[in-house]
């Protein structure tokens, strides 16, 4: 396991890379990057970085996002099983992959999201480096930061009417971290 500090983030992004891209493709011809840590510290920025460090080496990519596959502020560990009914094991079986996205504004589900099969797959979000995902995947990246500054990050972001459903949210990702032990399984560590 490989720990960079937030002031390499750029070298993390890169790290990322090298990482997903060294190890072999699956049956699907994918690669799948799971980007995982709790809420707040930085793993859609993450995931970003290494879409970007990776279209820059000319590697097509997808990114998905968990955000999209939460039914709602109570399904965390619902979604886990989502993104991997509905994306990994397609992907990883070369048959085509979609999901239903969540709208967290009417409740619901809605459209269904394809998700080609390109030759890296970042994934983004809380609990998509669970054990369930984890034969499906290539690489698992951890992203971390101090509670206070996840949960300053988060309200800064969303507005300060949604801490309780931050605190509701988090209770459920000590849960599932705890069950899962995701950071002890990570190739790559970075704190943010």
């Amino acid at each position: 396991m490989l720990e960079l500090p937030a002031s390499e983030a750029a070298a993390a992004a890169e790290a990322a890379a090298d990482l997903v891209l060294a190890r072999p493709a699956g049956p699907g011809g994918v690669r799948v990057l799971a980007v995982d840590g709790p809420s707040g510290s930085g793993k859609t920025t993450l995931a970003a970085a290494v879409a970007g460090a990776l279209r820059a080496r000319g590697v097509d990519v997808v990114v998905v996002h968990m955000d999209d596959l939460y039914p709602g502020w109570d399904g965390l560990a619902e979604a886990v099983g989502l993104v991997t009914e509905q994306v990994l094991g397609p992907l990883s079986s070369g048959a085509p992959a979609a999901f239903r996205r969540w709208d967290w504004v009417a409740h619901t589900w809605v459209q269904r999201v394809p998700v080609p099969a390109a030759p890296v797959v970042v994934v983004e979000g809380v609990g998509c480096g669970s054990r369930p995902c984890a034969p499906h995947l290539a690489a698992l990246v951890w992203v971390e930061a101090d509670d206070d500054e996840r949960m300053r990050r988060g309200v800064e972001r969303d507005g300060e009417a949604y801490r309780p459903h931050w605190e509701r949210w988090a209770v459920q990702e000590r849960a599932l971290f705890a069950a899962e032990g995701t950071r002890q399984r990570a190739d790559l560590v970075l704190r943010t």
